[in-house]
C-alpha cells in the first residue's frame, strides 16, 4: 500500500513535467517566431526582391494575426478542450513554418506569416489554462515562473538564433532556416502531446459571442494594423483614421458584452480582485519590455555597427536575469510577494536611467552596459511574474480559458504597442546621438507606471498565488 501511496504522488509529477515541457516548448517556439525574423530581413529583401513595406508585413503580420485571434483562441479553447486546441493550433503553427520557408515570394510568405499567427493565437492561450487546471498551489508558483523565463528567453533567443542561422547560410538557404527550424520541433511536439496531454478540461456552453468577437477583433486590428505599418508609410492619415475607429469599436464591443449571454471577457472575471490592475500592469511591463529589446536592438546593430550575434550575445544578461528572477521569486515571503512588484518595477526604472548614462557617450558604455540590462531583466521579471501570478491566483479554474485569453493578448497588445511606439521614438531621434538615450528615459518612465499598477494590490491580504 504504501508504494503505490508513493507511485502515485510521483507518478502524478513525471506527468506535470512532461505536460509542462510539451506545452512550454510550443510557447517558446510562438514567442522565438516574434523576433528571429528580424535579423533574416536584409537577407530576405535580396533574395525575395522584397519592398520595405512587404518586409515589414512579413515581420508584422505575424504579430497582428496572433493579437487578432488570442481571445477566441482562448474560448474555444474552453469549449473544445484545451488539449485540442493546443495540438490543433501547433499543427496549423508547424504547417505554416514549412510553407514560410518554402514561399517563392514576399506575397506566399506574407500570406503563410498570417496563418502561422493564427496558429499561435490558438495554442498560446491553452497554456496558461493548462497549467491554470494542473498545477495548484507552489507547484503552480514554480510553472509559472518557468512560463515567464521561456517568454523572456524566447524573445532573445530569437535574436541569436536568426543571426546564428542566417550567418550559417546552411546548404545554402540562406533566410529559410529561421522558419524550418520549427518542424521537427513541431512534429516531435504533436507527437509527444497527442500521446500524453491529458484529454479532459473542458467546459459545456450553450452559445458563442460572435459579435463580441466580431467587434473586438475589429478594435485589435484597427490599433494593432497602423501602429505596426505607420513609422514604415510615414504615419499616413488613415492610420490615424484606423486608430480613431479602433475606439469607437472598442466601446461597440463593450456595448455588445453588456447584453451577451455568453460574453467573450465575463464582467465577473474583471471584478475579481486584481485582475484589471494585474492585466493593466502586464500590458505596461511587456510593452516596456518589447520597446526595450527593439529599440536597443536597433541601437546595437544601426548605430554601434554590431553583428546580429553580438547583438543578441549582449541580452543574454538581463535574459539570464529574468530566468532567475522569474524561477526564484516565489522563495521569499509571502508577504513580500505584492511589495515586490513595486520595488522591481523601480529596480527596472534605476537599470533604465543606468542604461541612459551608459549610452550617453555614444559608444556601448561597458561594463555599464551589461550591469544595467542585468539590472532590467531582474526587475522587470519581478514585476510580471508576480502580476501573473496575482491575477491567476483570484480565478476560478472554470474561467481558466477566459483569464488566460485576457492576459495573453494584454501581454502581447503591450509588446506590439511597445514596438511600435518606443521603435518609432528611437527611429524619429535616430539622427541624434541621443535617440538611445530619450527612449531609455521613456521606458523607465514606463517601467515605473507597471510598478504603480501594482499599488491597489498592496492593501489587499491575499497571497498572489
Amino acid at each position: 500500500m504504501t508504494t503505490v501511496t508513493t507511485r502515485a504522488p510521483a507518478a502524478r509529477r513525471t506527468s506535470q513535467t512532461l505536460l509542462l515541457t510539451v506545452i512550454l516548448a510550443g510557447q517558446f517556439m510562438a514567442v522565438l517566431d516574434a523576433t528571429i525574423v528580424n535579423v533574416a530581413a536584409p537577407t530576405m529583401r535580396t533574395d525575395l526582391g522584397a519592398t520595405g513595406s512587404g518586409l515589414q508585413l512579413v515581420i508584422s503580420g505575424y504579430t497582428v494575426a496572433y493579437a487578432m485571434l488570442l481571445i477566441t483562441g482562448a474560448r474555444l479553447g474552453g469549449l473544445l478542450g484545451y488539449r485540442r486546441l493546443f495540438l490543433t493550433g501547433l499543427a496549423v503553427f508547424t504547417a505554416a513554418s514549412l510553407m514560410c520557408g518554402l514561399a517563392p515570394s514576399t506575397g506566399v510568405l506574407i500570406a503563410f506569416r498570417l496563418v502561422q499567427g493564427a496558429g499561435a493565437a490558438l495554442m498560446v492561450p491553452q497554456v496558461l489554462s493548462l497549467i491554470q487546471v494542473t498545477f495548484d498551489g507552489a507547484s503552480r508558483g514554480r510553472a509559472l515562473g518557468v512560463y515567464a523565463t521561456v517568454i523572456s528567453v524566447g524573445a532573445v533567443v530569437g535574436q541569436v538564433l536568426g543571426g546564428l542561422l542566417v550567418t550559417a547560410d546552411l546548404f545554402g538557404t540562406a533566410w529559410r532556416p529561421v522558419f524550418l527550424v520549427n518542424v521537427p520541433i513541431g512534429l516531435a511536439l504533436l507527437a509527444v502531446g497527442a500521446r500524453r496531454l491529458p484529454a479532459a478540461h473542458m467546459r459545456r456552453e450553450q452559445g458563442f459571442d460572435v459579435p463580441g468577437l466580431v467587434t473586438l477583433s475589429l478594435a485589435v486590428c484597427l490599433l494593432v494594423v497602423p501602429l505596426v505599418l505607420g513609422h514604415e508609410e510615414d504615419w499616413p492619415l488613415w492610420g490615424w483614421v484606423a486608430m480613431g475607429l479602433s475606439v469607437l469599436a472598442l466601446c461597440a464591443f463593450l456595448l455588445v458584452e453588456r447584453r451577451a449571454a455568453h460574453p467573450l471577457v465575463p464582467g465577473r472575471l474583471l471584478r475579481a480582485p486584481g485582475v484589471a490592475v494585474a492585466a493593466a500592469g502586464i500590458f505596461l511591463v511587456m510593452a516596456a519590455y518589447g520597446g526595450w529589446l527593439f529599440a536597443m536592438a536597433l541601437h546595437l546593430q544601426g548605430d554601434l555597427g554590431d553583428s546580429a550575434l553580438r547583438a543578441g550575445c549582449l541580452f543574454i544578461p538581463a535574459a539570464a536575469a529574468f530566468g532567475l528572477t522569474s524561477l526564484n521569486w516565489k522563495r521569499l515571503p509571502a508577504r513580500l510577494h505584492r511589495p515586490m512588484i513595486v520595488v522591481s518595477a523601480v529596480v527596472t526604472c534605476a537599470g533604465e536611467l543606468a542604461l541612459a548614462a551608459a549610452l550617453s557617450g555614444g559608444g556601448h558604455g561597458e561594463p555599464l552596459l551589461e550591469i544595467s540590462f542585468a539590472a532590467i531583466g531582474a526587475g522587470m521579471a519581478g514585476t510580471f511574474s508576480p502580476l501573473m501570478a496575482v491575477a491567476l491566483a483570484r480565478v476560478a479554474p472554470a474561467e481558466a480559458a477566459d483569464a488566460s485569453g485576457l492576459l495573453a493578448m494584454m501581454l502581447q497588445l503591450g509588446q506590439v504597442v511597445g514596438v511600435a511606439a518606443f521603435g518609432t521614438l528611437f527611429l524619429s531621434l535616430a539622427p541624434s546621438a541621443h535617440a538611445a538615450t530619450v527612449t531609455s528615459l521613456w521606458l523607465a518612465a514606463v517601467s515605473l507606471a507597471a510598478g504603480g499598477c501594482a499599488l491597489p494590490l498592496l492593501r489587499t491580504r491575499r497571497n498572489p498565488g
